[in-house]
């Protein structure tokens, strides 16, 4: 059996079955990208949920795996040579997985960068502009009365939009025809922008038409639908 003793993290979150992938996450659109790989990849985990609303991520335990303070992160008792293995950063982490498995990463060197640079893209805009749109469209910074931040957020995302909108003219996914871990990356933060955010009528959502069906595609995955909801919120 693992012994991850090692690993602070685990007095918080014992570990159940040791011997089994460790997810620390919450279903945010950051969080999901992970749990539904995991689902996708049929890789057996034990989730744990991380109460972001009460600081969990804050605490000693948390900060010893991932010093940012952000889930997800995972503790991989069957890591690299056979040792434990901690890592957080949800790219990475998918990354991680996907040659772990050799799934939905392609091995052609041409294919494989394409599909990094498509899951750059929404790690280093997607993410960080469709968040700050919800916070002050939803949260907080819809209180301010200076609306020049929300529409600076708005126009970026909607703007990105249509670049996702003109990669799908003709594709089934991200790639083509495969499925990917680029898909896996922005599926919850389009999800998330339209739905949880509200933000659907603020970016013109609906005029759009590769987007919307490729989200619809896959939402209706049976592993997508499953890692949505996982963990399960507190």
């Amino acid at each position: 059996m693992s012994d991850l003793s090692a690993f602070p993290i685990t007095q918080r979150w014992p570990a159940q079955h040791p011997d089994r992938l460790q997810l620390y996450s919450l279903p945010t659109p950051n969080g999901v990208k992970i749990s539904i790989m995991l689902e996708e990849i049929g890789l057996p985990y034990e989730p744990h949920t991380i109460n972001i609303g009460q600081n969990e991520t804050w605490g000693p335990e948390f900060l010893s795996l991932n010093p940012n303070g952000k889930i997800p992160a995972i503790l991989d008792p069957n890591g690299p040579g056979g040792q434990p293995f901690a890592l957080f950063e949800s790219g990475a982490i998918l990354v991680y997985l996907a040659e772990k498995t050799g799934q939905f990463l392609p091995t052609d060197p041409a294919q494989r960068y394409e599909t990094l640079q498509w899951l750059f893209f929404q790690m280093a805009a997607v993410g960080p502009m469709f968040g700050q749109l919800g916070y002050f469209h939803k949260f907080a910074g819809r209180e301010i009365e200076d609306k020049r931040p929300l529409e600076r957020y708005r126009a970026e995302s909607q703007r990105l939009l249509g670049v996702l909108e003109t990669r799908l003219e003709g594709r089934t996914w991200i790639m083509g025809d495969a499925y990917s871990i680029a898909d896996i990356s922005l599926l919850g933060w389009v999800r998330n922008l339209i739905g949880f955010y509200g933000a659907a009528d603020l970016v013109d959502y609906p005029s759009l038409t590769h987007v919307p069906a490729w989200l619809a595609r896959g939402l209706a995955r049976p592993a997508v639908q499953r890692g949505l909801e996982i963990p399960a919120r507190p």
